[in-house]
């Protein structure tokens, strides 16, 4: 699975700087020195990133054959992806990146079948996309903490979670 890690802006000077929105936790690893990075569309890459800095907040990188400003023009929009098997797992056993909840089952503790973590969102708080199962009405945003979702299991495929009343629409209880 290929993993968005940043998409190139607009060019930054005249010698083949672009500016970068970081889409990763980790920029200073997955725009090191070296670093390949795939791209969409895949035409534009790979690209090999030969020097980053850090501008007023922003991460400016050069990639290898981008010399100059045209050529940097050319990259605007372009997504850097890397493989989710070379991300690895986060240090802290409670915590998760977002392509390892995508697809997992959601089941209340009781244990009925919720439906699906579609996506996770990020904004001030973590959300769970929860796509529910046939039949059903909305996909239904869940809080990722831990009185909500008090178990998640990677190699079961599943995650559990206790529903305050309303969460998971106007008939749960």
């Amino acid at each position: 699975m290929q993993l968005v890690v940043g998409r190139v802006g607009r060019p930054h000077g005249l010698r083949g700087e672009v500016t970068v929105q970081v889409r990763t936790d980790d920029p200073d690893l997955r725009f090191a020195a070296g670093a390949v990075l795939a791209t969409d569309p895949a035409a534009r890459g790979p690209l090999t990133v030969v020097s980053t800095r850090w501008h007023s907040g922003r991460l400016l990188v050069t990639f290898a054959g981008s010399g100059d400003r045209s050529r940097a023009e050319d990259l605007a929009g372009t997504l850097l992806l890397v493989d989710s098997a070379d991300v690895g797992r986060p240090e802290n056993p409670d915590e998760f990146n977002d392509h390892e909840l995508i697809g997992l089952d959601v089941l209340t503790t009781a244990g009925d079948l919720v439906g699906t973590v579609r996506d996770v969102l990020h904004h001030g708080q973590d959300l769970l996309v929860v796509q529910p199962v046939a039949g059903s009405a909305r996909e239904a945003l869940v809080p990722f903490v831990t009185a909500i979702v008090p178990e998640v299991d990677i190699a079961a495929g599943r995650l559990v979670i206790d529903p305050p009343p309303g969460l998971l629409g106007p008939d749960a209880g």
